[in-house]
């Protein structure tokens, strides 16, 4: 069921980054991801009460197919958007079979530069939205943090999300992407030195709202710069190549596990700096005007 999930979820990222190329004029689009984010904040911060009055109300399973129910039926409302969208007619960019497809890929990432580069962005920077679980570990075995602290921690994330969604849609004709990918990635590296210098439970709390922070910036301007980089010929390829190509973010968890077992904390805080100082060069890299 997860495979199936994951798979669909795929394929559906797919045209959805493909249709937002085509329909959000590119002058907006920076608007348009800041207001989604600061959007889908709320109404997660909203659905958890929802979630809170479901598992208080019923036991398992009721509980849970109360809430993959409602899920349901919210999707299929949402759905109806897409059946409202005029889509720009695809182009005539076919791929027969997987060799030619092996073939394809191996050319766009050997030639294509912005290809190349995005990838390794989303390679390094991308780690940085993984953090937050280990946060959460941290302070279950440091400070034996419970429910309600745990509680406390993805709401001021969200709130650094809200916040910080609406501060780039304000200003969202005068900051750029790279800019915006810079400030993701200092503050990414300041939450693991904080924690370092000062490893004490006062202050760990606020540490989620830079989360939030580090979450939201990297969202909006991963998703903006995809669509920058790409054209509405191989916006759909370069999705998913962007999507399989992002390797070290999925494995960094059992690598961050590990080390955690085997050598504590520190060490993993230490390789996580390193890897999102390797971000710096392929930010400066990336060729987005915008």
């Amino acid at each position: 069921m997860i495979f199936l999930f994951s798979l669909s979820g795929a394929f559906a990222n797919i045209n959805y980054v493909d249709i937002l190329g085509k329909s959000v004029l590119q002058e907006k689009r920076k608007a348009f991801f800041s207001i989604k984010q600061v959007i889908s904040s709320i109404v997660v911060f909203l659905s958890a009460f929802l979630v809170k009055s479901v598992f208080s109300k019923y036991g398992y399973p009721i509980n849970y197919a109360t809430l993959f129910f409602i899920a349901a039926v919210l999707l299929g409302i949402a759905s109806f958007g897409f059946w409202k969208i005029k889509e720009i007619p695809a182009s005539n960019y076919k791929i027969d079979g997987l060799v030619k497809f092996i073939h394809i890929v191996i050319q766009e990432i050997s030639t294509n530069k912005k290809l190349r580069n995005y990838l390794f962005l989303i390679n390094t920077q991308g780690i940085s939205i993984v953090l937050m679980p280990f946060l959460i570990l941290y302070a279950k075995k440091i400070f034996a943090a419970g429910s309600w602290d745990i509680g406390n921690f993805l709401i001021l994330k969200v709130i650094g999300g809200i916040l910080t969604g609406s501060i780039i849609f304000y200003y969202s004709q005068k900051i750029k992407y790279r800019h915006m990918m810079y400030i993701t990635s200092i503050i990414a590296i300041l939450i693991p030195l904080f924690i370092l210098m000062m490893p004490g439970s006062v202050l760990f709390p606020y540490i989620f709202l830079a989360g939030g922070v580090v979450f939201t910036i990297h969202s909006i301007s991963i998703s903006g710069i995809l669509l920058e980089v790409t054209a509405n010929e191989n916006r759909a390829l370069y999705t998913g190549l962007s999507g399989a190509g992002g390797i070290l973010p999925v494995i960094f968890p059992f690598i961050g596990g590990w080390i955690i077992t085997e050598f504590g904390f520190n060490l993993f805080f230490v390789l996580f700096i390193a890897v999102i100082f390797l971000s710096f060069y392929f930010i400066y890299k990336i060729d987005c005007k915008k």
